[in-house]
């Protein structure tokens, strides 16, 4: 039924990060965006970036334009053998949407390479108001990316 794969680091993304062309350093790194997606999209660690016209997409609506959001580095941090990256809660105001999901990506870099694709568990809706990407905790279990 939902072709988003569950939570997954693209596999783009970890040669990437072996070859050093994504950076994540607050005030120093590249800009990351995050995409919304409903459950027709086909999105998942195969995903190798954003492109415009993939299925599934959520359209302009509010404050939420096609391309997503641009996110804020909250933290960059290693706990034990654990690193790890927290971006800001994102917020959308005055749209009306359905996602089941999200990519996010590097738009620094040339054709705008995957990071890792999150799957909601299920439809989340707005209307005529705001929708929150709400990161979890910035820590070496939770954090929305981790690598250990």
């Amino acid at each position: 039924k939902m072709a988003i794969t569950t939570n997954a680091i693209t596999n783009s993304f970890k040669e990437d990060l072996l070859q050093g062309t994504q950076v994540f350093a607050a005030g120093a790194g590249n800009t990351f965006k995050l995409a919304l997606y409903t459950s027709a999209a086909t999105i998942g660690a195969d995903t190798t970036s954003y492109a415009v016209g993939i299925a599934g997409q959520v359209g302009d609506t509010g404050s939420y334009a096609a391309g997503g959001g641009a996110l804020v580095t909250a933290l960059v941090s290693v706990n034990g053998t654990t690193a790890f990256v927290d971006y800001n809660d994102l917020s959308f105001t005055g749209v009306t949407l359905t996602a089941a999901g999200a990519l996010i990506y590097n738009d620094t870099q040339a054709g705008d390479p995957s990071v890792c694709v999150l799957d909601f568990g299920g439809d989340k809706t707005a209307t005529a108001g705001t929708f929150t990407i709400q990161f979890p905790a910035a820590n070496d279990t939770q954090a929305i990316i981790r690598i250990s």
